[in-house]
């Protein structure tokens, strides 16, 4: 059998194994270091802005963090883009708030802003402000967070802006990520870049991020004796893990323009296949990074389905996998509000994520390829 194709793959840039072995010569191998710093201001110059970053275990985490920072606590709702991954929702509940699912949109994939401004609409009339909004940048493609943002602004409710695949992804040229009330990132093993496992919390604000970092270092007050006035969490990134950032960050915009070429062989492949359309951006002010290649299938058009794709895919040894599953068709999320019709659902049932990874090789394409060929 050949060797596997993977849909996403860890793609180290080379100076990665320089950081690690400076910690390790340094014994800087903790949860803070050297190499946590440089990880964090490397992301800050990225973004521009004016913007603080928080290194952290994971995206979940910051996620979790971010909505600890919101005040978001026990009895308290909060609006959840329903066609994400469950780490968007999951955090919620670690707070023992309710998320309230809202349907996506054609253009983008991502939450509707008619659907959101409804849903805000009733739960008020319900009794029940919602106090925050998890909008999601899915697959790299910017969320309408213009019009996302208006609808938060009006009712005073803040935004945490999931852009956990969305590094180096921007709308109207500014950056995926900073603009939010509070923005998160994930660095784990199958994004565009990687620090094994790691995410990132991004603010505007300095005191926002200090206190961010104090709550992921187990909320230690400042005493000569281990003292705790709040609950705290042990959540930072450390030094190794960060140093492979700092590598990874080098190699970032190289990496962004390997997925938008993946993602250009599969439109022109499948540019004059009728019922299989590409994932793309709506308009010129939109720029994804393409982290996954995406289609959908029209099976009455194709003759074939989404899962036949896959399937013969997998017959090659070669990674494809289902659009997520929305979050309000998820066994443990039945009995939450939803808010929308079934864009997320349909996308759920035809849809196919394509492997997008920035270190193919011209051989691992050409497998790709001559697999897809019967379906074009």
């Amino acid at each position: 059998m050949n060797p596997k194709i993977y849909l996403s793959s860890p793609h180290m840039g080379g100076t990665e194994q320089d950081f690690v072995s400076k910690a390790f010569e340094t014994n800087w191998i903790a949860p803070l270091g050297p190499n946590v710093t440089e990880f964090e201001t490397r992301i800050e110059n990225y973004l521009g802005n004016t913007n603080y970053v928080a290194a952290l275990s994971s995206g979940t985490s910051a996620i979790h963090l971010a909505l600890i920072l919101l005040g978001v606590s026990q009895g308290d709702e909060v609006l959840c883009q329903t066609f994400t991954f469950s780490a968007s929702a999951n955090p919620i509940v670690y707070q023992g708030a309710t998320p309230v699912f809202i349907d996506s949109e054609l253009e983008t994939w991502n939450m509707c802003p008619i659907h959101l401004e409804t849903a805000i609409k009733d739960r008020i009339a319900k009794g029940k402000k919602p106090k925050a909004i998890v909008a999601v940048h899915l697959y790299g493609m910017p969320c309408k967070i213009e019009a996302i943002t208006a609808i938060a602004q009006k009712y005073e409710i803040p935004i945490v802006e999931d852009s956990a695949e969305a590094l180096g992804s921007s709308y109207k040229g500014q950056k995926c990520g900073t603009f939010g009330t509070l923005g998160i990132l994930s660095f784990n093993g199958n994004k565009i870049i990687t620090t094994s496992g790691g995410g990132a919390l991004v603010s505007n604000s300095l005191q926002v991020k200090e206190k961010a970092i104090f709550l992921a270092t187990q909320a230690r007050d400042e005493a000569p004796h281990y003292q705790h006035s709040q609950i705290g969490y042990n959540y930072r990134l450390s030094n190794i893990c960060a140093g492979i950032g700092c590598g990874q960050m080098e190699v970032l915009d190289t990496h962004v323009s390997l997925r938008r070429e993946m993602h250009q062989l599969y439109s022109d492949l499948f540019a004059t296949t009728e019922g299989v359309t590409v994932f793309k951006e709506p308009n010129n002010d939109y720029v994804s990074n393409h982290w996954l290649t995406c289609i959908t299938v029209d099976s009455d058009k194709t003759g074939y389905t989404s899962e036949e794709v896959r399937l013969a895919l997998a017959e090659d040894n070669i990674e494809s996998r289902p659009l997520w599953k929305p979050m309000h068709l998820q066994p443990i999320f039945t009995e939450a509000p939803y808010y929308g019709n079934t864009v997320a659902e349909t996308l759920f049932n035809i849809g196919l994520c394509l492997p997008s990874g920035s270190n193919l090789s011209d051989t691992e394409k050409q497998r790709i390829m001559k697999s897809l060929n019967p379906f074009v």
